[in-house]
């Protein structure tokens, strides 16, 4: 594609060198650039793309996209100035790989829990319809049933726009995707074009990079300003941010809740650890899930299933057959007769939603054992406050490891015993070896009793300075169930 195509949506300040030339790729990592490549220079949080220009060059590229010219220029480059390269990378992006997401109904999910859940269920549920989908999750990113793994919530513009190409050569009709704070406020979802826009929640996570909760909500809010008129935004009524998200939205706004008046609303019928009976907009309808959360999880599938035309009572049908998400509140039953519950839980909210799930099931005749720890080089101001709502909720709690990452394990679980009293740390013991710390939890474990192991849920690893080591807490605890028979 030429230079000068590829730039058509950018406001260019200057220029040095020929724009009539064809570019090959497009990136902003140098190592990835090859011959004919377009590198776009972003100035990061941890390092300045600017700095790595010669090597980009070194490695193919032709020409540069940056904010200001380099002290040393090689001839026969062509180097391009623009106010903000992280701004304009989305819409270059974009029309190098042919504007892919106006060529699909593309869907994003945003908020603090809820995100993998919805944006799955509806790939899941859009797939049973009989339609070629494609997903962008934490968990894994699918193209019509082919799992692509994935290192981050939403990828950077290029690859994210790669996929999109990708699924529409594959012949998908739709797109949900999950939309990151982190995502939103670098841009990474610029140019591309949303048919719709769901809001889940908002508690308090990624301070470690807002650094306040008003920059996080904003962040949030950003992605409904951002939607076209011809889209629809539907929010969570219950969340007291839920109306705030989409106040400047052009989009066609509708509500979901559990609690109050609402576009679709929803009621908890029966709740047993197999699953619940709803009832939602007045049709009851077996599902299996858990929990009031996953009640406006599922709600919230619904309504984005209703705007995309699709008939309730066939929604229904369809949601009555989908199933959890790996690693998102999954049981596994003891041959000793109690159960594990394996959460990715990593906030003081979805801890605390994910605890009230297993009360409500359980109804006062067991006990909760709580297993919980805190990522390393994370925010750590929530450290503590996870802490005491594990102890609130549960009977007994183990606080141990999840990810250290570059941090001393002992350090944050320190942290989190910093914000228990004298009475709280009664029934709190802390074990920094996760695999010891759920052993631990099985033999104080007795017939009924519930054991949520938190804070990881799909993932197989543990990062420890740097390296990912295999860990699965779904492994460890069918290990311990084997040897108990």
């Amino acid at each position: 594609m030429e230079l000068k195509v590829l730039l058509k949506n950018v406001e260019v300040l200057n220029v040095i060198g020929d724009l009539d030339r064809e570019i090959a790729g497009v990136n902003i990592d140098s190592r990835q650039i090859k011959e004919g490549h377009l590198f776009v220079a972003i100035p990061g949080t941890q390092t300045d793309g600017h700095n790595y220009i010669p090597k980009a060059i070194e490695q193919g590229a032709v020409a540069v996209l940056c904010e200001h010219f380099p002290d040393k220029r090689e001839s026969g480059v062509t180097y391009i100035v623009v106010k903000s390269t992280e701004d304009c990378v989305g819409e270059v992006a974009t029309q190098f790989y042919g504007d892919p997401s106006r060529k699909l109904t593309l869907v994003g999910v945003t908020g603090t829990n809820g995100k993998t859940t919805i944006a799955t269920l509806l790939y899941n549920m859009f797939r049973q319809f009989g339609h070629k989908c494609g997903l962008l999750s934490t968990v894994c990113n699918y193209i019509e049933g082919e799992a692509i793994p994935t290192s981050h919530t939403t990828p950077d513009p290029i690859e994210l726009n790669q996929l999109l190409a990708q699924m529409v050569e594959a012949g998908c009709e739709y797109a949900f995707m999950e939309c990151s704070s982190h995502a939103i406020a670098q841009k990474r979802i610029g140019g591309l074009k949303f048919k719709g826009g769901l809001f889940t929640n908002l508690t308090r996570d990624h301070l470690d990079y807002h650094k306040t909760l008003e920059n996080y909500r904003d962040a949030k809010k950003a992605f409904f300003d951002g939607l076209e008129k011809d889209a629809f935004a539907v929010t969570n009524a219950d969340d007291k941010n839920g109306l705030f998200m989409v106040q400047n939205t052009k989009a066609q706004v509708k509500t979901y809740s559990i609690r109050s008046m609402a576009d679709f609303k929803a009621k908890i019928i029966e709740c047993h650890f197999e699953g619940m009976y709803l009832d939602i907009d007045g049709r009851e309808v077996g599902v299996q899930f858990i929990g009031k959360f996953n009640v406006s999880n599922l709600l919230a599938v619904y309504g984005a299933a209703v705007m995309l035309g699709k008939k309730p009572e066939d929604i229904l049908v369809v949601l009555s057959t989908l199933k959890s998400v790996n690693g998102r509140l999954e049981p596994i039953r003891s041959p000793e007769g109690y159960t594990a519950v394996v959460d990715y839980a990593h906030t003081p909210d979805a801890l605390e939603n994910v605890l009230k799930a297993i009360h409500e099931v359980l109804d006062g005749k067991g006990k909760v054992i709580t297993v919980c720890g805190a990522g390393g080089n994370r925010d750590k101001g929530k450290r503590p406050l996870m802490a005491q709502e594990a102890v609130k909720q549960s009977d007994r709690v183990i606080i141990t490891s999840d990810n250290p990452r570059f941090e001393e394990p002992q350090d944050i679980i320190n942290d989190m015993l910093a914000g228990l009293d004298a009475r709280q740390m009664k029934k709190v013991v802390s074990i920094v070896d996760r695999r010891e710390a759920i052993r631990t939890a099985c033999m104080m474990a007795e017939k009924g009793d519930v054991i949520l192991i938190a804070g990881k849920g799909h993932e197989d690893y543990q990062e420890i300075k740097g390296v990912k080591h295999h860990f699965d807490d779904k492994e460890v605890v069918r290990e311990i169930f084997g040897s108990e028979k």
